[in-house]
């Protein structure tokens, strides 16, 4: 286990890391739209703390030796479901064609009062590897279903 920082992105202020990388695969903690050159949430409009969460992400994912492309799964804390729209438009914008597994949930209270968190697993190298490895095990691969 590697633990990931970057001074790129805000620095874990509580006992847990930017990132965590095992094998091939690297887990990010929570990011909010927190801009790491202040320590303040990057404006209290969600289109501004979205995007300060992807820059954010981003430069966690490069210091672990990946990017947005081999991000696997997410999970968007929202402090209003009121503003999924908007988040899901930035959301949308920053992984393009990419679609990974995502949950998005509503929060009662989020640190620094952000209006948005969003953490994500992402795979060491490159995703289109893995998916070949993927399929090329799948097709070998017979799926069974049991009655309780």
């Amino acid at each position: 286990m590697n633990i990931v920082t970057t001074s790129n992105a805000p620095a874990a202020v509580g006992p847990y890391s930017q990132a965590v990388k095992t094998a091939n695969l690297v887990f990010l903690s929570g990011q909010l739209g927190m801009d790491p050159s202040t320590g303040k949430l990057a404006g209290k409009m969600i289109e501004s703390q979205v995007n300060q969460i992807f820059f954010n992400i981003i430069a966690v994912l490069s210091a672990a030796g990946t990017d947005l492309s081999s991000v696997v799964k997410t999970t968007v804390f929202l402090k209003n479901m009121d503003d999924f729209a908007k988040m899901n438009e930035l959301y949308r914008s920053n992984f393009g064609l990419h679609k990974p597994a995502r949950s998005t949930i509503q929060v009662a209270k989020l640190p620094l009062d952000a209006l948005v968190e969003i953490e994500c697993v992402a795979v060491v190298g490159t995703l289109s590897k893995t998916n070949e490895v993927l399929s090329n095990s799948s097709s070998k691969t017979t799926a069974v279903a049991h009655e309780s």
